[in-house]
């Protein structure tokens, strides 16, 4: 077992005031409350891109109504991916933020900007109503959402590991067990809405409906989260911070400092997660229609395995980190991962059915929840406490915009200028082998610290 780094603690000082150990039990009450009001953010953020990319050809027709349907639909996940470029923005001011005043606070933000976002999308005009506005308004929508959700991934999971050192791998997990019921209901509006609703109703109004519903979950995650206390382990930092002597020479105390491997190292090991998420979770709908020519209720369905798989297992996964280590498992699924998503995905080309689909979708998912429930915990250690949300939320984004945000518009393109349908693969396979290589450095940095 690979030990946990050595500032994944911060030692109390006997001149600092006292503040609740970290170690103490946690009551079921308050569990249930740091893992809703952490996890509800990430679950809006995830359920809205979904439902986005589900809905790409109907927006596309609404907002980008060009004459060349492929370019129309490009144009659409293209804006879908331009969100992702104020990540890196939004989580170097959130997560300084978080760090400078507070893991509650930056969480409390975030949620309201997302909540924008969303508004916006439930209520945007057509272009057919306000012309050329429509698609700027949409653009607008996506980058104030992309701002929000930059810094949202890294103070959740501080506000989660900070609360107990030896169960953070159970704790953050929930971060990726959320995504995975964010995955269900979105991919189950998809699927109902295709089935109950008329192509008519669905193009003119009823692809609202779940951003609407998107929309009411939010005020309930800001109630809840304005009304947090502070994690034990940041006051106890900011205590120590303002009881040391006063170092003129640094007027910056949220200074990254030596940090910057870490940050590199960080964004490698995001690569596997979010590539299963956006190739294997968002573009399989579109790519079984498209491509495999199914039904597009039947390819909704098959990300309910998926996600749900993810969110049954994700905790499970994360608390056997807590005992067995971290990097043992997701070193594991990497490289499992790595030889088997190109045989997948070439039975699946051979025999484009519904049961090939479901059996790439149920290895998917719970290659997903092996790697991605440990992951965030990895995460928070490998950064100390007076940068955790700045160091999360910069390697999360910068890692979800290099290789999430705009997968889907270049596995789609790769497929339509070659015409080879196993593109999918060649993307989730590069993304296991930089994870892994990234696994391998952290794990030996780690036991040279030890």
């Amino acid at each position: 077992m690979i030990p946990s780094t050595p500032q994944s603690a911060t030692p109390a000082v006997s001149s600092v005031p006292p503040v609740p150990h970290l170690s103490a039990p946690l009551s079921r009450a308050t569990v249930r409350r740091i893992v809703f009001s952490s996890s509800v953010g990430n679950a809006l953020e995830w359920f809205d891109f979904l439902v986005y990319g589900y809905f790409a050809a109907i927006i596309a027709k609404q907002f980008f109504p060009l004459h060349d349907e492929w370019l129309s639909t490009l144009l659409a996940i293209a804006t879908f991916g331009i969100s992702f470029l104020m990540r890196p923005l939004g989580a170097v001011v959130l997560g300084i933020y978080g760090d400078r005043k507070g893991r509650k606070a930056a969480l409390t933000l975030a949620i309201a900007l997302m909540m924008v976002g969303t508004f916006a999308m439930a209520v945007m005009p057509s272009y057919a109503s306000i012309g050329i506005a429509a698609p700027l308004l949409v653009l607008f929508a996506r980058l104030v959402q992309g701002f929000a959700v930059g810094g949202e991934f890294g103070s959740a999971t501080a506000f989660m590991v900070e609360h107990s050192p030896t169960r953070r791998g159970y704790y953050a997990s929930w971060q990726f067990a959320s995504q995975g019921l964010a995955a269900i209901t979105a991919a189950a509006f998809g699927s109902l809405l295709t089935v109950w609703m008329s192509p008519e109703s669905l193009t003119s109004w009823g692809w609202r409906i779940p951003f609407i519903f998107g929309l009411l979950i939010g005020p309930v995650g800001y109630y809840i989260r304005a009304h947090l206390d502070e994690t034990p382990e940041f006051v106890a930092a900011q205590r120590e911070r303002a009881a040391a002597p006063q170092d003129t020479t640094e007027k910056n105390p949220v200074s990254f400092g030596n940090q910057w491997a870490n940050l590199i190292l960080a964004i490698g090991i995001v690569a596997q997660s979010t590539v299963g998420v956006y190739v294997l979770q968002l573009y399989m709908p579109m790519y079984a229609v498209k491509q495999l020519h199914m039904a597009a209720a039947a390819s909704f369905g098959v990300v309910v395995l998926n996600g749900g798989l993810q969110f049954l297992l994700s905790p499970v996964m994360g608390a056997l980190s807590d005992r067995i280590g971290r990097i043992r498992i997701m070193l594991t699924t990497s490289v499992l991962m790595g030889t088997l998503i190109y045989p997948m995905f070439a039975l699946l080309q051979r025999h484009p059915t519904i049961g090939w689909l479901l059996l790439l979708q149920a290895m998917a998912g719970i290659f997903k929840a092996a790697y991605s429930g440990p992951m965030p915990a990895l995460l928070a250690e490998i950064f100390p406490t007076r940068v955790r949300s700045t160091g999360l939320s910069i390697g999360y984004s910068i890692g979800v915009t290099i290789f999430g945000g705009f997968a889907p518009t270049i596995v789609e393109t790769f497929i339509h200028l070659t015409g080879d349908k196993l593109a999918p693969s060649y993307y989730v396979l590069a993304a296991a082998v930089l994870s892994g290589v990234s696994l391998v450095i952290v794990g030996w940095r780690m036991r040279r610290h030890r």
